[in-house]
């Protein structure tokens, strides 16, 4: 099944309104199409098609592929596409992303070593929220010295 993106992006504001960032449970509940073209994940995902290659060539997302040949994405793989974008944005690093999705794959008996990946993860993204509040703090205070207004 084939979807236009504009059909996409109607199919989803639907549904939720007006565009969310995307989350893994929100992929799982859209009413969005069961397989979707790598045009319509990147789309959907914000994802370059040119990104989404890479994460399949490099292990982080499986794709299944039609009789054609082209890539046919599932929820599955378009909420892993979802969590590896989150991930990243978070400057986790694609080695340490590969590690996680290698432990996935591994199976239940990884859980101990990949919630401690995350929580480390989760360390090192809590020291930069830190370090830019402290940074916000000296911006602000060279706002309001030159007479401006800081604030919402």
């Amino acid at each position: 099944m084939s979807v236009t993106t504009d059909r996409l992006r109607d199919l989803i504001e639907t549904t939720v309104g007006e565009l969310p960032p995307l989350t893994v449970e929100l992929v799982r509940d859209l009413d969005i199409p069961e397989h979707m073209a790598i045009a319509e994940v990147a789309a959907l995902t914000g994802v370059t098609a040119h990104t989404l290659r890479y994460y399949e060539r490099i292990g982080l997302v499986e794709v299944a592929r039609d009789a054609a040949g082209r890539r046919v994405y599932d929820r599955d793989a378009v909420g892993r596409v979802v969590f590896v974008t989150r991930l990243r944005d978070s400057d986790m690093p694609i080695a340490a992303i590969q590690r996680y999705v290698a432990l996935v794959k591994q199976g239940p008996s990884t859980e101990p070593e990949r919630l401690a990946l995350l929580e480390a993860h989760r360390d090192d993204i809590l020291n930069r929220l830190r370090d830019l509040q402290g940074a916000l703090a000296v911006v602000d205070y060279k706002i309001t010295t030159y007479g401006g207004a800081c604030g919402s």
